[in-house]
């Protein structure tokens, strides 16, 4: 497919650039047949052609057949990667210019690119204008590559194309005498140093070097006098003056010295120097770029992952020889999804760049701060004398953080959780500091963030213990490891049993039954507890309705809900829609959720609460009294029983009394409230509850949680005497 464009940009340079007069041919290799189709006519100039292809195997077949100027190559390929391509070019010693395009975000792909010979690496998505500068640049270094060829070969050929070329070359060419002084120069000077020829003949060639590069070069120039026959080649920065004479910069460039040998009788004596100087000031910053994006977050400009690792490991290295300490702190931004949830990832970004700061201001010099992503930061505090240095260097930060952010939209309060590792005690490698400030600083999260700690091995056995659960716990639904046991709940009025409580159980394949105090937190962190709850609610209602059938129709079921199920917007459609589906009467299904969860939202618990009891579910309050114990949102949420911790109960052992049972009896009783106690272990405290005015009890003085078909035993037994 040929397709003929526009006038390219290279045949409007001058005539030893254009003499070719050759068609720029062009290959596009990807496999996305839509954009291969439309580059073409995004690039399409006069003097330009296409061939298009969508493989690796079908561009190396193209390639052994015809030549190109220029290839567009995809990184990504059905049957590999571009750089089986690059590979293929550079081992017949092809000369096609390549501009790969790829969609990595690794800096890797680019890396890998560039040093297999490609010219530019260009990242998807890229705008038209991009990549339109990228192959105009690329076809116009091609041709300026051509062009300096013809050069070359004219100069050998004729002294006065050799003057025309010296005249008109976009580098640097001049001659230095024995002692070093500028003995010619080509106009190039003016436009890349700003200096008039005259200005500089007979001056010194050191005078335009930058101070840093004077040892070098001075050495290269007293090596010609000793060895005139070897030339070098150097990488220089030189003065440049400012237009406005303001000071003074430099640009970089690529010299190549060429010793010049004397013609008289002594013969190879040296003379003094040709010197040819490219300005690669462009590709310079654009290595330094590359370099920075390598190791540099782009948000907050901190070392990245890498770097922070390659610091680490010198640190360590240092401290090794020193029998030194060093510590590694994990700093994890507290609540920071609610900013990018609330207010958008840009207030978000604002927040990251202004915790930078204040962590960056917080440090010692020579410490270092990285962004390993998102909200997470690490520090390394190289040379300490004991832990209590890190321990001043986590206050400083805690501290810092106290004064709120301003916002577009408000002031924001960050905290922050902190881990704390010390060299050698704590790892003696990068990742092992790192891991263990890590698990310390989860550490902190999981008991109520705004902190810091040092990590102890228990940490990691924990930690190590809890990824066990987590990856366990994946699987457990699927695998039918999850268990209801139930407890009844005896009425001594009534002398019988009036409830059962679902209690879940995890029949964990080799540590056997776990209770859900140990993987509930993480079932919840993990995102797992939403499938776990609807399990819960599925299997005790199917139970219900089994012992409903058995002609047990007064029971009442109670479960458990976590406070996530009440973030769902469905929870109550989920509730009712599984009690209409066993045919349940609404009544005799109880939901308990905690005290604290109801203070923490109270308007949100509250309509959703509401809601259930309008469509007659009970609600109970569980461990009642271990919280806030607020009057207020009892008169806000219509729940219908108050559970009396086991904590209480536990108290009354050898006592006739109690002051807050006796003030939940009355909290109850004022508020038209059904009560239960939990927990119950002996006769006495039986006793005490029931003359307390407590009737509905529940604890292993009465039975234990037993599996569905032992519990079902248990409903029609007449409980123990009190």
């Amino acid at each position: 497919m040929v397709i003929p464009g526009e006038a390219p940009f290279y045949s409007q340079l001058s005539e030893p650039v254009s003499d070719t007069g050759a068609v720029a041919r062009i290959l596009v290799v990807d496999d996305d047949a839509a954009l291969r189709r439309s580059l073409p006519h995004v690039l399409a100039q006069e003097g330009r052609s296409f061939e298009l292809c969508g493989s690796v195997a079908e561009a190396i077949a193209l390639l052994e057949r015809e030549g190109f100027d220029l290839i567009l190559l995809d990184y990504r390929l059905p049957d590999g990667t571009g750089l089986a391509v690059l590979d293929w070019l550079s081992n017949a010693g092809r000369e096609e210019s390549i501009i790969v395009i790829s969609g990595e975000d690794a800096i890797d792909a680019a890396v890998g690119a560039l040093r297999r010979g490609a010219d530019d690496f260009v990242r998807k998505p890229y705008h038209v204008a991009q990549l339109q500068r990228a192959v105009q640049s690329t076809l116009h270094k091609s041709a300026l590559e051509r062009a300096n060829k013809v050069m070359g070969d004219k100069l050998r050929a004729s002294e006065r194309l050799h003057r025309y070329l010296v005249e008109s070359s976009p580098d640097l060419i001049f001659t230095l005498d024995a002692q070093a002084r500028f003995s010619y120069l080509n106009p190039r000077i003016e436009g890349l140093l700003g200096y008039q020829r005259n200005q500089l003949l007979k001056r010194p060639f050191l005078s335009l070097v930058m101070p840093e590069d004077l040892d070098r070069i001075q050495s290269l120039l007293k090596a010609q006098h000793e060895n005139p026959a070897a030339s070098f080649s150097v990488e220089l920065r030189l003065r440049r003056p400012s237009p406005d004479g303001g000071g003074t910069g430099f640009i970089t460039v690529a010299m190549q010295g060429i010793p010049m040998l004397g013609r008289d009788s002594g013969g190879g004596r040296y003379v003094g120097l040709y010197g040819v100087a490219r300005d690669i000031s462009d590709r310079k910053r654009a290595e330094e770029i590359i370099s920075f994006q390598a190791y540099h977050d782009q948000l907050t400009r901190l070392p990245n992952r890498v770097l922070f690792k390659d610091r680490l490991e010198l640190a360590i290295a240092q401290a090794q020889r020193r029998s030194g300490s060093l510590a590694v702190m994990f700093v994890d931004v507290d609540r920071f999804k609610l900013v990018n949830d609330t207010y958008g990832h840009a207030e978000g970004d604002t927040l990251l760049r202004g915790i930078a700061t204040r962590l960056s201001n917080s440090l010692r010099r020579g410490d270092t701060l990285a962004r390993l992503g998102g909200d997470e930061f690490t520090i390394l505090l190289p040379d300490i004398s004991s832990p209590e240095d890190a321990e001043v260097i986590a206050r400083k930060i805690l501290s810092a953080l106290e004064e709120p952010f301003a916002l577009d939209h408000g002031n924001f309060r960050a905290t922050a959780s902190v881990g704390i590792a010390i060299y050698p005690q704590d790892g003696q490698t990068a990742e092992a500091l790192t891991q263990h400030a890590d698990i310390a600083m989860y550490q902190v999260k999981r008991s109520g963030k705004n902190g810091f700690r040092f990590f102890a091995p228990e940490l990691n056995t924990h930690h190590q213990s809890r990824i066990a659960i987590e990856n366990d716990l994946r699987h457990a639904i699927d695998r039918n490891q999850l268990e209801l046991y139930y407890q009844p709940q005896i009425s001594l009025s009534r002398q019988r049993v009036v409830g059962m409580e679902a209690l879940l159980r995890w029949n964990h394949p080799e540590n056997g039954l776990i209770g859900p105090d140990a993987f509930i937190p993480v079932a919840e962190e993990v995102g797992l507890i939403g499938d776990i709850s609807r399990w819960v609610l599925e299997s005790a209602c199917r139970q219900l309705a089994s012992w409903r059938r058995n002609g047990f129709n007064d029971l009442k079921m109670s479960l458990n809900l976590a406070p996530h199920d009440f973030d769902r917007e469905d929870i109550v459609g989920m509730v009712t829609d599984c009690i209409a589906r066993y045919e349940l009467p609404a009544d005799k299904v109880e939901l308990e959720i905690t005290e604290s969860m109801m203070m923490q939202d109270t308007a949100g618990v509250a309509a959703k609460v509401r809601e259930l009891r309008k469509a007659g579910i009970g609600v109970a309050i569980d461990d009642f009294g271990t919280g806030y114990s607020a009057l207020a949102y009892l008169q806000k949420l219509p729940v219908s029983v108050l559970k009396i911790d086991r904590s209480f109960v536990r108290d009354l052992d050898g006592l006739m009394t109690n002051p807050i049972i006796s003030a939940i009896t009355g909290i109850a009783k004022g508020f038209g409230l059904e009560l239960i106690a939990e927990g119950v272990e002996h006769a006495q405290q039986a006793k005490t509850l029931r003359t307390l005015g407590c009737d509905i009890m529940q604890g292993y003085y009465f039975a234990r949680p037993a599996q569905a078909g032992d519990a079902g035993a248990l409903i029609s037994m007449a409980p123990r005497a009190v």
